[in-house]
């Protein structure tokens, strides 16, 4: 009744849906995060040097939410956008993400997450999910191959604070016929971690 009232939905006291005002509460977040409004222009910079999309992504339960995208100047077409969710257990951004969790944090998270195929390469072995969640925190990145969508790959960092807390996740995807495995850790990881370092002292 609040929101029909507010004009955020309309209805007939039992089935509602939602208006175009609705958009207003997303603007205003989106304008009022400090990360991707310090994210932006850096991001800009790392998809154009990239040649490729550049998104921004937060944890929101057990899923990401991608908050910034940055793309090339040529046209490239894909399902993720602003506002955009996917279980973080097969992204790279939310396995980034669900690094800054302790061992034990970690652990149930996974035990409590119900992990489905997205893609035939998607791993569901909660045991196996977890052991690669803790192997990428080591290494400080996560690359991830068609495991949240087909045909297509990632890598992320982890974008800090000023005090070392993890409070998003940046990653450059590409098609696999584009960039190998091998071209992402080599082209687009010293990119990602430029990144990270230049924003860590503006994100308090």
């Amino acid at each position: 009744m609040t929101l029909q009232k507010s004009g955020f939905v309309v209805g007939d006291e039992r089935l509602f849906s939602l208006t175009p005002r609705i958009l207003t509460l997303a603007a205003a977040y989106l304008s009022s995060n400090q990360i991707s409004t310090i994210m932006q222009p850096l991001m800009d910079d790392v998809s154009a040097q990239a040649k490729e999309v550049c998104s921004l992504a937060v944890l929101d339960g057990s899923e990401v939410v991608f908050i910034a995208r940055a793309s090339p100047t040529r046209v490239f077409s894909t399902g993720i956008d602003i506002g955009y969710r996917l279980p973080a257990f097969c992204t790279s951004v939310g396995r980034v993400l669900l690094g800054r969790l302790s061992n034990d944090e970690l652990a149930a998270a996974i035990a409590g997450m119900d992990l489905k195929m997205l893609t035939p390469e998607t791993n569901t072995d909660k045991s196996l999910v977890l052991a690669a969640i803790i192997t990428d925190r080591s290494k400080g990145y996560s690359l991830v191959d068609r495991e949240a969508e087909p045909g297509f790959r990632s890598i992320s960092v982890p974008i800090y604070r000023h005090d070392g807390g993890i409070v998003a996740a940046a990653n450059i995807g590409a098609h696999v016929d584009r960039v190998t495995t091998g071209e992402m850790i080599d082209r687009f990881l010293p990119l990602l971690k430029e990144m990270s370092a230049a924003a860590r002292p503006l994100l308090v």
